[in-house]
């Protein structure tokens, strides 16, 4: 895997991303720090990726338990250190999944494998913080 990160310029502090795959990921940083609020910041886009890498896990374990899942949502919400490095030290993952007659105990089973086996992101963001997990599922009909 790789990627390119290129600095937009001296007007301030924004990044584009050329991922391996040939996509386009803009990056910026706050006004108090040079930035000018254009894009997320980096280390949203590490909790956006770890919620993706998560629900991504989720609906393929379900959907390769022949589960009807129709839905899958995940709430991050994550404290960070206050001091340098500002690592993330909590991360709560809200997982909202929705499909018919979805097993409450195959969701949770799910999310359970994803977190610990299958995500690279929180297997790698488990070093520095501390994870909770939330389950809910609806059903729909």
């Amino acid at each position: 895997m790789e990627c390119l990160v290129r600095w937009s310029g001296p007007s301030g502090m924004s990044f584009v991303a050329e991922t391996g795959s040939g996509h386009l990921v803009a990056m910026d940083g706050a006004p108090d720090a040079g930035g000018r609020n254009l894009a997320a910041r980096p280390m949203e886009l590490v909790l956006a990726g770890t919620g993706g890498c998560a629900a991504f896990d989720v609906v393929h374990i379900l959907k390769r338990g022949r589960h009807d899942v129709r839905g899958c949502e995940v709430r991050l919400l994550a404290d960070r250190a206050t001091t340098d490095p500002k690592v993330f030290t909590r991360v709560a993952l809200h997982f909202v999944v929705s499909g018919r007659s979805l097993p409450q105990e195959a969701v949770e089973r799910a999310v359970k494998l994803s977190h610990e086996k299958y995500c690279s992101a929180t297997a790698m963001l488990e070093k520095t913080a501390k994870f909770e997990l939330v389950v809910e599922v609806v059903d729909v009909l």
